[in-house]
């Protein structure tokens, strides 16, 4: 049977599997290309030995609306693979601060006033602080940085709170992070309604959670899914598009960035090199196993340090998934990523060893040993505050779709999956529009960007 030219998708990660799935939903005929052999792209599972583990530690948060109304929509039960709880950053020490349940800023001023390892200085500094930033409308001088916006504040406070969200949300180090990027992710997801900032920690590997009923469930509604498919060639025709000689209506380009750039460029040439100038900041996790351990929570958070990698640990087996693996995650991990995998597995074990060594490792349990050490050296755009991000608009019927298009927050699951929806309203405003006349002396180009529709609120999913 000869098929209707429909949407050609680039890319199977989260933003292209949004695409995809919201495309068929709209009654198009969907084809997706994707290079690898599997569905996910940087947020997928990958198997250590006997282990289903994942390609990176990731967390998603009760603002994540649309990524949770995706995984839905394929037929995912929520409550099976995610353990919810609220938003807490726990030390091993027992400092830390704790967002109790209810109205989101009651929850904020208990949960600061109960935070452990503050005194009523440290308190007031952060409430004051968050209530200058409410009256501003969470808004600061473009340029600013998080270490200029937070200089100001007490060490105890930077120390266990702005440090740990900014690399958690924006996986740039504070002095190099965009201030207004961290200010809407805090304004969203601390304040923005019931259960917004509330942890949901994967109970299985990532691959559960999307990638793999997004493939059943595409399959089943008659899409086309390619893999091994690297394209090559990006032409333009007067009915659409060419990939790779196969005629679509329009193009979803929802590949990396360097990709997308590389295709692009023949035809949108302004798009092609914003694309091409962002800078990434790697994350690192390394996988640690210890029979009969276990944390004194699912998440911890951990005290950086130039010894100390670690920002955050996860305890696999208080997730219910593998008992006696644990993640450390390692934000922004640029210096690490340059020092070598195995001295970064060496560093983060002793920091294991000393983080937990009350009752943690110590009772019959044994010493931790490095199970695996992945990183993901592009795992997200360097967040700075002079970042200039490429439009999800590229040339008529031909969009881009990742956690990098331009918005008003970071790189995040969230981020992708909002993108992803966003490419496919965009291409059916476009072809709904009535046709311009032909462009004059003073008329606007075919090319010129069409209207971005703003992304809602999230906050990075990979600590």
């Amino acid at each position: 049977m000869s098929r209707k030219p429909g949407i050609a998708i680039i890319g199977g990660g989260w933003a292209g599997l949004a695409a995809a799935v919201r495309a068929t939903q709209a009654g198009k005929s969907v084809t997706l290309f994707e290079m690898a052999g599997h569905l996910g792209g940087r947020a997928r599972g990958v198997t250590v030995g006997m282990r289903d583990l994942d390609n990176g530690q990731h967390i998603l948060i009760g603002a994540y609306t649309r990524t949770l109304d995706l995984m839905r929509s394929v037929g995912v039960d929520i409550d099976t693979v995610l353990h919810r709880q609220p938003l807490e950053l726990r030390y091993p020490d027992g400092r830390g601060l704790r967002m109790p349940t209810g109205h989101p800023i009651m929850a904020f001023v208990r949960g600061v006033a109960g935070c452990k390892g503050w005194g009523m200085r440290e308190r007031s500094a952060v409430l004051r602080a968050a209530g200058l930033w409410w009256a501003a409308g969470f808004r600061c001088p473009p340029g600013t940085t998080v270490a200029q916006l937070c200089a100001k504040l007490p060490p105890a406070v930077r120390e266990l709170l702005i440090d740990p969200l900014c690399v958690a949300a924006l996986n740039t180090p504070a002095e190099h992070a965009s201030a207004q990027v961290l200010l809407t992710v805090l304004r969203d997801a601390l304040f923005s309604g019931n259960g917004s900032a509330d942890l949901l920690l994967p109970k299985r590997p990532l691959d559960a959670l999307l990638p793999h009923p997004a493939h059943a469930w595409l399959q089943a509604k008659g899409a086309r899914l390619l893999f091994n498919r690297r394209v090559q060639t990006l032409q333009s025709i007067d009915s659409g598009w060419k990939v790779d000689g196969e005629a679509f209506a329009q193009v979803v380009l929802a590949c990396t960035p360097t990709e997308a750039a590389k295709l692009a460029q023949p035809h949108a040439a302004g798009w092609a090199a914003r694309a091409q100038t962002l800078t990434y900041e790697p994350i690192i996790t390394v996988y640690l196993y210890c029979p009969g351990a276990k944390l004194p929570s699912p998440m911890m958070a951990l005290v950086e340090s130039s010894t100390a990698p670690a920002q955050f640990a996860f305890d696999h087996g208080a997730l219910g998934a593998s008992p006696g693996v644990f993640a450390f995650v390692v934000s922004g991990a640029r210096r690490w990523a340059d020092a070598g995998l195995e001295a970064t597995g060496r560093a983060v074990r002793l920091q294991a060893l000393a983080s937990f060594a009350q009752g943690t490792w110590a009772k019959g349990a044994g010493a931790p040993e490095v199970l695996k050490v992945l990183v993901e050296k592009r795992a997200t755009f360097r967040c700075t505050p002079t970042l200039d991000r490429p439009p999800a608009a590229v040339a008529p019927g031909l969009v881009a779709a990742g956690d990098y298009v331009a918005g008003p927050y970071p790189a995040t699951l969230e981020g992708a999956v909002r993108a992803g929806e966003a490419a496919v309203r965009l291409l059916a405003e476009h072809a709904s529009a009535p046709p311009k006349p032909a462009p004059g002396p003073l008329s606007a180009p075919l090319s010129a960007p069409l209207p971005v529709p703003v992304a809602s609120p999230t906050v990075n999913a990979n600590p």
